[in-house]
């Protein structure tokens, strides 16, 4: 409102000089303007514009000053400039540049600097949300704006509900506009008209603030574990570029919490640190967690990274509804992504929440670099590519065998440095066929200690080729306008039998996924550590259908061929045996925001050993995201038993101000669910309501089967956070 008032300061700033010759008051006005320094005219548009004969300047009948994006509309201005002030009859209208602040009023009798005076009948309204309605409104020194027998508010009040649904009564309210705050005097909370709470002094920020220290919108939280309570944020920025929330967790004698957040930008980057500390009667002693993160940007192109999970207990992030996660991770990164180089150095230590996991004897610290380089090779052409990499890993145990039980060496640890080097050449045939020759050849030194299965050093050179043969055929404009392209591909692929020695332990690829992804790749294997060996020939076709309407179908069939089985894969990765089984995977896009993903492995007798399906379905109303998964029982993958798991997400937006979700998960094996939450939202130009409901059935010696109830109420225009995010609502008739 400040800028607003300035700005028609200078635009109604009149000279009462004598009219010089040929010089009409329009011609004046932009001058005055011009002399007040803000570099633009001022326009003034009104149905008649005289100077009578004391130098009072008046403009009558449907009037309009324009000054830069400023506009300001009357229906009769004075101007005297003996006592300096400005008088406007209304109904007024001010309306500051991009309409942040509107100011109506039926009348003002203002200074000529209009930086004090006095407006009746006036309303504030401030960002396009807050308006505060005054029976009377003053300009104090420039920077203030005083209201009596004040209401605010950010509804929509119209003729036939005149009662919003929340408003703030005041016998006065002062508007700072150089600090953006509201202040208001014997302040009443109504919500419906209803009373609810007084408050002697309130303090708010205007819309227009981004940051400022006080109460954020409370929340309240009841779990069956803690009991019900009340988070209650106060927000306290340091300068412009740091801030701390800190969160006192009201709730029963169950427990005592405090959060906290810290957020820092700097000129490269940002951190945040997000604890908290409790105390309970769930478990003896004081409880805790931390996480952080932090993003910088470094000289050439490099990027640092880090993350910090740590909690003193493993069932402290499900009592406290945190990030549903079932290991920690910290480390710190760097990393530089170019057209043509990856490179990568990290160390990352791993804590697991899992109850049947020891962390002694996982490889929790754990050292990464790597650097990719892709290029086009003079002689030979094509495209080629060469990645060094190291890794390590280590294990805090000491044991030099399997004393727990679970197939791997409790104490062993691993390094590895390798060099890897491939090349892609595509020829193109008179017939239309496509030829591919592939080459790799990989280097592997590793170290390994404390395992006695294996030697201490082991060097391997393992090489691989293939030939690609792919056939393309389209078909244009066929039926209902659609396009096809049907193409079958063969790739024989061959590599030393050696390479599935077990002459080093495999860490890195024990779970084998077999997709459309890799069914033409040289090594189905994910990692380093396992290599596949010998001749084998990968067999499949590709259908794929763009139809006019803009919806898709993809369509891949495909089997591996040996001629004889090394026995390298699990059983249900479907890659065991000569023969794999068959992979069907499936993918239909629609034009109407369906979208179906399925991937089924199965043999010849029609038997799964991997189904998945997924289903998404968005519209403007509603969205359904659904999944299915089905893997058979297998111990080299430490499944006991079959996995067989439904999920369900899905949100509707009922009306323009009520939405609802839902999510649930449900595990068939043990026919019970494992996860499910409800959500429902009100959302208006002014307050925004969120409840949710969310149960967890999963148990076990740390994690404890919990309901949580969460509550929120936010109050929609008062401070630049509190936006409204629903459709605003209008008068109707």
């Amino acid at each position: 409102m400040r800028r607003a008032f300035r700005t028609l300061a200078a635009a109604l700033a009149l000279s009462v000089s004598p009219l010089a010759p040929g010089l009409s008051p329009l011609a004046m006005l932009a001058q005055s303007a011009r002399a007040q320094g803000t570099g633009a005219p001022a326009t003034l548009v009104a149905d008649t514009v005289f100077i009578d004969s004391e130098g009072r300047l008046t403009a009558a009948g449907s009037v309009e000053v324009f000054h830069g994006s400023a506009r300001l509309t009357a229906d009769r201005l004075l101007y005297d400039p003996r006592t300096e002030r400005l008088r406007i009859d209304g109904p007024i209208t001010l309306i500051e540049a991009g309409g942040t602040t509107i100011l109506l009023a039926s009348a003002a009798d203002l200074s000529t600097d209009m930086t004090d005076g006095i407006l009746t009948g006036a309303r504030l309204v401030l960002d396009r949300q807050l308006q505060i309605a005054a029976a009377e409104m003053s300009r104090v020194s420039g920077r203030y704006n005083r209201a009596t027998r004040v209401r605010a508010s950010a509804c929509e009040v119209c003729a036939a509900n005149p009662v919003p649904l929340w408003e703030i009564r005041a016998s006065r309210v002062v508007h700072d506009e150089q600090a953006r705050q509201l202040y208001f005097d014997n302040a009443q909370f109504r919500v419906a008209g209803l009373p609810v709470f007084w408050f002697p002094l309130l303090r708010m920020p205007d819309p227009t603030l981004e940051r400022s220290r006080g109460f954020l919108a409370p929340s309240v939280r009841s779990t069956s574990g803690l009991g019900t309570g009340v988070k209650l944020p106060y927000f306290i920025p340091i300068g412009d570029s740091r801030d701390l929330t800190v969160t006192p967790y009201l709730s029963t004698s169950r427990t005592r919490t405090l959060e906290l957040r810290y957020r820092q930008a700097f000129r490269s980057g940002t951190i945040e640190f997000n604890g908290a500390v409790s105390e309970d009667d769930l478990e003896d002693g004081t409880r805790a967690y931390l996480f952080g993160t932090g993003s910088f940007a470094l000289p050439d192109g490099y990027r640092l990274n880090f993350g910090i999970e740590t909690v003193s207990d493993k069932a402290y992030p499900s009592d406290y509804g945190l990030e549903d996660k079932d290991r920690l991770e910290t480390g710190v990164e760097i990393t530089r992504t170019r057209r043509n180089e990856y490179i990568l150095g990290r160390v990352v230590n791993y804590r697991s929440l899992r109850d049947n996991e020891d962390d002694s004897t996982l490889p929790t610290l754990v050292g990464d670099v790597t650097w990719h380089r892709r290029f086009a090779p003079a002689l030979i052409g094509g495209e080629g590519g060469l990645r060094f990499q190291t890794h390590s890993h280590r294990r805090s145990s000491d044991v030099d065998s399997d004393a727990n039980g679970d197939g791997v060496v409790d104490g062993r640890d691993v390094a590895r440095v390798s060099l890897r080097a491939d090349w892609r050449r595509n020829w193109v045939l008179d017939n239309g066929m496509i030829l591919a020759g592939l080459g790799e050849a990989t280097a592997d030194v590793y170290s390994i200690a404390q395992d006695p299965a294996y030697d201490s050093t082991v060097t391997r050179l393992t090489p691989a080729a293939a030939v690609e043969l792919r056939w393309p055929f389209m078909r244009a404009g066929g039926e209902g306008g659609a396009n096809w392209v049907v193409e079958p591909v063969a790739l024989i692929a061959w590599s030393p039998e050696s390479a599935a020695d077990d002459d080093v332990p495999n860490e890195d690829s024990v779970l084998v996924e077999f997709d459309e992804g890799n069914l033409f790749s040289l090594d189905r294997y994910p990692g380093a550590d396992a290599h596949e060996a010998g001749w084998r020939a990968s067999l499949g076709v590709s259908v794929t259908r763009q139809a006019a309407n803009g919806s898709s179908l993809a369509l891949t069939l495909g089997r591996v061929v040996r001629p004889e089985d090394l026995g390298q894969f699990n059983s249900s990765s479907g890659l065991a045996g000569a023969t794999s089984d068959w992979l069907l995977a499936t993918q239909y896009a629609g034009a109407e925001g369906l979208t179906i993903t399925n991937r089924v492995i199965f043999d010849d007798g029609l038997d799964l050993s991997r189904e998945e399906l997924r289903l998404n379905w968005r519209t403007d109303s509603y969205g359904i995201g659904s999944s299915y998964i089905w893997l058979e029982e297998d111990l080299a993958e430490a499944r006991e038993v079959p996995t067989s798991e439904w999920t369900l997400d899905a949100d509707w937006a009922i009306t323009d101000s009520w939405a609802a979700q839902i999510e649930t998960r449900y595990d068939f094996e043990a026919a019970r669910a494992a996860r499910a939450g409800l959500g429902l939202q009100y959302a208006t130009e002014c307050v925004t309501f969120d409840l949710s409901l969310s149960r967890r059935f999963t148990s076990s010696t740390s994690v404890r089967p919990t309901t949580d109830i969460d509550l929120s109420v936010v109050l929609n225009g008062f401070g630049s956070g509190n936006r409204a995010t629903a459709a605003r609502r209008s008068c109707s008739g």
